[in-house]
């Protein structure tokens, strides 16, 4: 049984990225051929590139375009990327401060939400909502057997770039995504939580859910500080959500798995 190296980046803004990486750690380490190597970005391109599956969990992480393009050719030469929560995302919060207008969603870097398949736009206001498996993928590994579940989390509502592979959706009964510039969105639309983004000879897999926060993670603007009421858990309290993610950590293993099978 060979080893298998894996890449954990969890790190940026108005998250708890300590809550998070712990769990993740917990997760990949149920695996003994698995060892981790951990950061706070996607600076270090070459020991990304060096291993064989990568793990995020960021918020407003914005890597250069250098990096964007390693991080694209990592996946299309075969490289496996479970990208989660708000690793999609680049966020301005209002110049003037907390109040004074609402968050904006640049496209800030292309390069990166194309090797994602999509980059977040805004969310409603965080309360439950149901979680679907998308139609045709009742029999797909990663969410075959997964009933209908309630998430209190993020809605993501996104835009998405090149094919993206359906596995988990919601239905959102709304229309703003309160505090975020582009706030107006259809009715009832099915919004993905769970999708593959097939790219070369590699994949990316993303899941939207696990929003997380503590008193204590939001310093950066416009909340510089500011001591955050209640402790926010959502989906990492959920069976659901926690069997999709050890399934995608299995599917982001699978590569290097059969590697050593073949050289065996």
């Amino acid at each position: 049984m060979a080893r298998i190296n894996a890449y954990l980046v969890t790190g940026g803004w108005w998250h708890d990225f300590d809550f998070a990486r712990l769990e993740l750690l917990k997760l990949l380490a149920e695996d003994e051929q698995v060892r981790v190597q951990v950061a706070q970005n996607y600076d270090n391109i070459e020991a990304i590139s060096a291993c064989d599956l990568l793990v995020s969990y960021t918020c407003n992480v914005r890597p250069s375009a250098a990096v964007q393009q390693g991080l694209h050719a990592f996946v299309e030469r075969g490289g496996r990327w479970f990208a989660l929560h708000g690793t999609n995302s680049a966020i301005d919060p209002p110049s003037a401060g907390l109040g004074s207008g609402p968050f904006e969603t640049p496209r800030a870097f292309p390069t990166f939400v194309d090797t994602l398949g999509s980059q977040f736009l805004s969310h409603p206001p965080i309360e439950p909502y149901q979680v679907t498996v998308s139609e045709g993928a009742e029999h797909d590994p990663l969410v075959s057997g997964i009933e209908p579940f309630l998430a209190d989390d993020e809605l993501y509502l996104c835009e998405y770039h090149g094919v993206v592979e359906p596995l988990l959706e919601t239905r959102w009964h709304g229309n703003s995504g309160a505090g975020f510039a582009e706030a107006d969105w259809p009715n009832d639309e099915a919004r993905l939580v769970l999708y593959r983004r097939p790219l070369g000879d590699g994949c990316v897999l993303y899941f939207t859910l696990g929003h997380c926060r503590g008193h204590y993670d939001m310093v950066a603007p416009p909340f510089n500080g500011m001591y955050w009421p209640r402790v926010e858990r959502g989906s990492w309290e959920v069976p659901e959500y926690i069997e999709v993610l050890r399934r995608g950590l299995v599917w982001a293993k699978q590569p290097a798995v059969s590697r050593a099978d073949a050289s065996s």
